[in-house]
């Protein structure tokens, strides 16, 4: 209670900084704020705050999409239509690119201020993922990653220590599952259904090695060889009995739940899957659980693919300064270390993942912090939706094998090539 008395405060503090009630007497803003892992029901009460700060303004929210593509086919339809019922839209890190480009998000910079100025507190990928053209398209919201989940307990019981690479993960996978002798147990969960997270899937083992997918314009450097190599160290761990020969099925979720079930020594999964693995009734890894930078391939380094969400202003909203405000306020230090410290959502501010009141709330966000950090975006491009189906689609294309490493690397170069130039 005391935390979130002081958190409260800090927040009303900053809010009576950035808005005036005068300046926004009699303003209804509508938020799209995601589906439930974007936790609306936080958003929700950080809205309240600053309703009760600024009485002129009504704060009404829209929730839907269990997941990013959904999501994004929303959006879409709604921001292509020019729709001015909504004024502010929580992103994905992807589509700030996407969405300025199309011409459907307002830019920020009259509203903020410059975006040296403005992204400077922000991790640097999000303030390089928010600024495109020299703009300020969105504002981080809160940060997610992918990390490498392990059984603790398996590791310390079998004396294994934390792989560095994917060839040491599949060694020491192999090492636990062989002396548990459960044929269930699986060495390592991934996401190779062709959702979004097949995205990272495709990109982890490629970054691992040191490569590059694209430039800082946003023109596709890729290494096929690089990329056929990473592919490859999948199918191999299918071959080894480190992962499960459906793995082109398994889709988020599914990875959650075997993991809770006992059923998985390693897995790769989003920020949110932690609470799950600690706080669901049906979980039977409670206290079993760390967390790690994930493996990199040998020679190579450790890399991590960056999720999060930003706030975005509608270029069709009625009342874009008073939307400017409020999504200020949203992306502030102090609306960070409450998400942080009541719901677990990952900082996009560094400072926050030292904040005392924070790590007493959620320490694991100690060891989270170096992840993030080294994490990597996913392509920034004003065509992602392409980017984004060609690699999915492909990746798990090659993980079910109608289609070969190289064969698969053919296609996401062949598809790509005029769509990142």
């Amino acid at each position: 209670m005391q935390r979130r008395t002081t958190l409260a405060a800090a927040a009303f503090a900053l809010l009576a900084a950035v808005t005036t009630t005068d300046a926004l007497a009699q303003t209804a803003l509508r938020v799209f704020s995601g589906g439930a892992n974007q936790r609306p029901d936080l958003m929700r009460k950080l809205f309240d705050q600053y309703q009760a700060a600024n009485p002129g303004v009504k704060i009404d929210i829209e929730t839907g999409g269990a997941t990013s593509e959904l999501q994004r086919q929303y959006l879409s339809t709604v921001l292509n239509a020019k729709d001015s019922a909504i004024d502010i839209y929580m992103i994905d890190i992807v589509n700030p690119a996407q969405y300025f480009g199309a011409g459907w998000l307002e830019p920020l910079d009259n509203y903020l201020g410059k975006p040296a100025d403005v992204m400077k507190p922000f991790l640097p990928v999000y303030a390089a993922s928010n600024v495109v053209d020299g703009k300020i398209a969105a504002m981080p919201a809160f940060a997610d990653a992918m990390f490498m989940y392990y059984r603790k307990d398996l590791l310390a019981k079998h004396g294994v220590a934390e792989p560095k690479t994917w060839d040491e993960l599949a060694a020491a996978a192999k090492k636990i599952q062989q002396a548990e002798g459960n044929p269930n147990l699986q060495g390592l969960s991934i996401q190779g259904a062709p959702i979004e997270g097949a995205v990272c899937t495709f990109l982890l083992p490629y970054w691992g090695q040191g490569k590059e997918f694209n430039d800082a314009q946003g023109r596709m450097t890729l290494d096929k060889a690089a990329a056929t190599k990473g592919l490859q160290q999948w199918l191999t761990m299918v071959d080894q009995g480190v992962m499960k020969k459906n793995i082109a099925e398994v889709k988020t979720p599914d990875t959650v739940n075997e993991f809770k079930a006992g059923q998985v020594v390693f897995a790769i999964n989003w920020g949110f899957a932690w609470d799950r693995f600690k706080d669901d009734k049906d979980s039977t890894v409670q206290g079993k659980v760390g967390v790690m930078p994930l493996p990199a391939m040998a020679g190579g380094q450790s890399a991590t693919c960056v999720g999060g969400w930003q706030w975005a202003v509608s270029a069709f909203s009625k009342n874009k300064q008073a939307a400017a405000n409020l999504v200020k306020f949203m992306a502030s230090a102090e609306a960070s270390k409450f998400l942080a410290a009541e719901g677990s959502l990952l900082p996009t501010y560094a400072s926050v993942y030292t904040d005392p009141a924070v790590t007493k709330a959620v320490p694991w966000f100690q060891d989270a912090a170096k992840v993030v950090v080294a994490g990597k975006s996913r392509p920034m491009s004003k065509e992602y939706g392409q980017v984004s189906d060609t690699i999915r689609t492909t990746t798990s294309a090659v993980l079910a094998r109608t289609k070969t490493p190289a064969e698969g690397v053919d296609e996401i170069e062949s598809r790509l090539r005029r769509v990142m130039r």
